[in-house]
């Protein structure tokens, strides 16, 4: 077995077999959400994460093993490869250590060292490491043009040690553990200008160990440097360090002290802090992406919802704010601008108000949308005032981020392209209350705002890990074949933009697909294709029931022969209490299909159509206004998760601003995380700590007084 299947299969806690298992269906081209959703037979269950943690891992360890061959190679070459350094080489783990393994046998630009070696100095630089006294005799037979005295000779010979020190790999692999043990990160205000709102306060004199920074303080440290706001640098016990460095030779000079001193003020300092540093950094960064992706995560499956009929409300002060009514299923029915807020005339608010009464009683609206942004408060104000004559109808605040995004985007331009800019947003922001995964699908991820330090880690890995989460839930929602748009089918298992063009097309010239079948008639779209896509592909009003259903079309005869040796006929009550009572493992091998692809199959016929999302929680609707000047400590609330940072969660309680709930706040029990306790969109109730109603600040607590958390 591949050394590094082994390897995977042990960090996994998985076997072996798993692992190849999941290497060998990639190979025949299947898709990570097909293997976890149709092929958990075959892995034994695994999920994505670990589908794709074992892709990416193989790809790692491969690169890894490349390096290293090439690097033996040219060591070999040198005629320096020992059978030590030959087994250093090949049991490093990571890429740093293989690049510190190889630093001291890599091809170099010309140095001072090198110049110094190529004029016959390295019998000068033996006798600085043997602490020989007086160097100036032994320095002068080795003048040269380019060391014309025995003071220039010696200190080309110092040149040769500094390098020799700085790449010795057991001083290099000391050093750093000594500074990433010991050794502190501190931070100065270097321009207050650059930070008029004090965001970097804290850190204007600032101090910790490296051993104990925590990574989001490490992510902030980093921003403000970028930012020009703060000066960072490290602090290092150096005395400890000399002293090292120093007993490794049996007799020490005032000139041997001088060549530890620089190695390790001017190269290995340096470099330990630019290594560790970009670690650090690193781990922060997998951190930061991670927790964005889990964040995302819930709000992609944030319930929909369904069957309402909905005016999005995109606030503004001076440009009037846009209105877009949008009915059951999404379409767009009407748009309006009207002018609720100041400046406007009194006569202009009055206008509007008469003007969205007409709207909720002509459309029949049950909920109104209003965006978060600019005039939210003002605009949450307006409508408040309006639903009093309407207490059937309540609003919510939808967060807005990105939308402005998507408004100006190719895709919204085909979809409207006779509206402006502004009424597409209205448009975006109602049809994110009815289906958020269907319209967040359409904005880039790093844009939706439910991240921390976005801007600041590798846009690559983070755009790279946000589109693997929306795939995934995608995926694991299943797609209506005839209503979704582009967007939402490109993430579909198995489908590129061409095949998603063309299923488009396919609706606009033929009409609805009413079976599977049908989607074998869409042009370029082969059995590859079909096999991965088809069962993530619904059909809610399909003759077959089992087109709804997620039941993919290769276990149709599967299904056949179960209502058959069930004698059911119709999914009614009598046929779905059969399937809930029968035993998984004994009907299995009946069948001659997996446990747990029959235990999807049953759970997809006793609930034909259902939704995912159903079970998250849904939007919290409102009908009366909270000003931030109305919040009062110790006064309890009701809100909804909208962020989930490292030092805490920020939640919208109905006030212009979220509060933060700071992770010692959020259970009277050690946190080691606040995702241990909540995530975006959970609603949970909360009580007011403090408000600072200047700096637009609330801090909030999920730990009552005396009472159970």
């Amino acid at each position: 077995m591949d050394k590094n299947i082994t390897r995977i299969a042990e960090e996994l806690t998985i076997t072996q077999t798993q692992v190849q298992t999941v290497l060998d269906l990639l190979a025949e081209g299947a898709t990570i959400p097909f293997m976890a959703r149709y092929r958990k037979d075959k892995t034994k269950g695994l999920d994505e994460v670990e589908i794709k943690t074992i892709a990416d891992r193989m790809a790692s360890l491969t690169a890894l093993d490349e390096r290293k061959a090439t690097i033996l190679g040219k060591i070999e070459e040198q005629g320096k490869l020992t059978p030590e350094l030959q087994s250093a080489i090949e049991a490093a783990e990571k890429m740093t250590e293989l690049e510190e393994l190889y630093l001291p046998y890599k091809e170099k630009k010309q140095t001072k060292a090198s110049l110094a070696r190529e004029a016959g100095l390295s019998p000068l630089t033996r006798l600085i490491f043997q602490g020989a006294d007086n160097l100036e005799d032994a320095a002068e037979p080795l003048t040269s043009e380019a060391y014309p005295t025995a003071t220039a000779a010696i200190e080309g010979a110092k040149e040769i040690a500094i390098e020799a020190i700085s790449e010795n790999h057991g001083l290099r692999s000391w050093l750093y553990q000594e500074v990433r043990d010991n050794s502190t990160l501190t931070s100065q205000l270097k321009d207050e200008e650059k930070d008029p709102k004090q965001v970097f306060e804290n850190y204007y004199d600032f101090s910790e160990s490296l051993a104990s920074l925590p990574p989001h303080r490490l992510l902030a440290l980093n921003r403000g440097e970028k930012l020009g706001v703060l000066r960072i640098k490290f602090d290092h016990q150096l005395d400890k360090m000399q002293r090292f460095f120093l007993a490794r030779f049996v007799k020490k000079t005032d000139l041997l002290a001088q060549v530890v001193d620089e190695s390790l003020k001017k190269r290995l300092l340096p470099a330990m802090e630019r290594r560790l540093k970009s670690e650090m950094l690193e781990v922060a960064e997998e951190g930061a992406i991670e927790l964005f992706s889990d964040n995302l995560r819930h709000l992609l499956l944030t319930a929909p919802l369904k069957g309402k009929m909905v005016l999005g409300f995109d606030p503004a002060f001076r440009t009037g704010a846009k209105l877009a009514v949008v009915d059951q299923l999404g379409d767009l029915q009407t748009t309006e601008v009207i002018y609720p807020v100041k400046p406007a005339k009194a006569s202009e608010i009055e206008a509007a108000k008469k003007r969205l009464s007409q709207l909720i009683t002509e459309w029949k609206i049950e909920i109104i949308a209003i965006g978060n942004g600019t005039a939210s408060r003002e605009s949450e104000a307006f409508v408040a005032e309006v639903l009093k004559d309407f207490p059937e109808v309540a609003y919510v605040i939808v967060n807005e981020s990105g939308a402005s995004v998507y408004s100006a985007s190719e895709l919204a331009r085909q979809e409207f392209p006779d509206l402006p800019v502004e009424k597409r947003s209205a448009i975006s922001i109602a049809r994110r209350l009815q289906d958020p995964l269907a319209e967040l699908v359409k904005i880039d991820p790093q844009s939706i705002g439910v991240g921390q330090y976005q801007h600041d880690v590798s846009q690559k890995k983070l755009r790279e890990k946000l589109d693997f989460v929306v795939e995934t839930v995608v995926n694991q929602v299943g797609v209506n074949v005839n209503t979704a748009s582009p967007a939402l089918l490109s993430h579909v298992s198995g489908l590129n933009k061409t095949l998603t063009e063309n299923i488009v097309r396919y609706r606009q010239e033929e009409g609805a697909f009413t079976s599977r079948k049908d989607l074998k008639k869409v042009p370029r779209l082969g059995a590859k294709a079909y096999e991965q896509a088809a069962g993530f592909l619904r059909i809610p009003d399909a003759a077959n029931v089992l087109d709804r259903t997620g039941v993919h079309p290769e276990n149709y005869t599967v299904v056949n022969k179960l209502f058959e040796k069930l004698a059911i006929v119709d999914l009614d009550d009598t046929a779905k209490s059969k399937l809930s009572s029968l035993s998984i493992s004994e009907m299995a091998d009946e069948l001659g299909v997996g446990p747990l692809t029959l235990e999807d199959i049953i759970q997809d016929l006793l609930k034909p159509g259902r939704d995912l999302r159903d079970s998250f929680a849904g939007p919290q609707l409102r009908s009366d206004v909270l000003d931030i000047k109305d919040l009062k400590p110790g006064q309890k609330l009701e809100g909804v998760v909208r962020n989930v940072v490292d030092f805490g969660a920020f939640v919208d309680i109905g006030v212009h601003e979220d509060g933060l709930v700071h992770i010692t706040q959020l259970s009277k029990n050690f946190v080691k995380h606040p995702s241990q306790v909540v995530t975006v969109g959970d609603l949970v109730t909360v009580w007011v700590l403090d408000v600072q109603v200047p700096q637009n600040r609330i801090s909030l607590t999920m730990v009552e007084e005396n009472g159970s958390n």
